[in-house]
């Protein structure tokens, strides 16, 4: 079978919580598109989710609520490769760097801060700088 959907750090996805299938795919492949099922479809119930901690699914549902089918189940598709084994690997990597995203911490929020004293005497420099060099360009007022 394909790798297991690692989440973050030590927490995994067991098989028996996805379900997976599997469609003609449209694209590239002849007459072999035809004929085999190469699409991959895979479903997570993330609502329903045992392998989850209660905070990263409450996250990840908060995060993921408009990609959700019935607004608890995920679902990712792959059908880039002409070979459903690896639409399920593309599917899986997918499926595992949403989850990983969705489940993440949120970001440190920014502390204000005022640009220092020095800062502040640079720029205003700068911007008198800047403006001396394109009065030197100009034409005299007389002519």
């Amino acid at each position: 079978m394909t790798e297991p959907i690692r989440v973050r750090g030590s927490v995994v996805v067991p098989d028996a919580e996805l379900v997976w299938r599997f469609s003609r795919s449209s694209g590239p492949g002849g007459q072999h598109v035809n004929t085999s099922d190469s699409k991959a479809e895979l479903r997570f119930d993330l609502a329903a989710s045992k392998a989850l901690p209660e905070v990263w699914r409450e996250r990840a549902l908060e995060r993921l609520a408009n990609r959700l089918v019935d607004g608890r189940v995920l679902v990712v598709t792959a059908s880039e490769f002409r070979s459903q084994w690896r639409n399920r690997e593309a599917a899986s990597v997918r499926l595992a760097a949403l989850l990983s995203e969705a489940c993440a911490p949120p970001p440190k929020s920014r502390r204000a801060t005022k640009p220092s004293r020095g800062m502040v005497e640079r720029r205003l420099f700068s911007k008198r700088h800047r403006s001396e060099v394109k009065q030197g360009r100009r034409s005299p007022k007389g002519e």
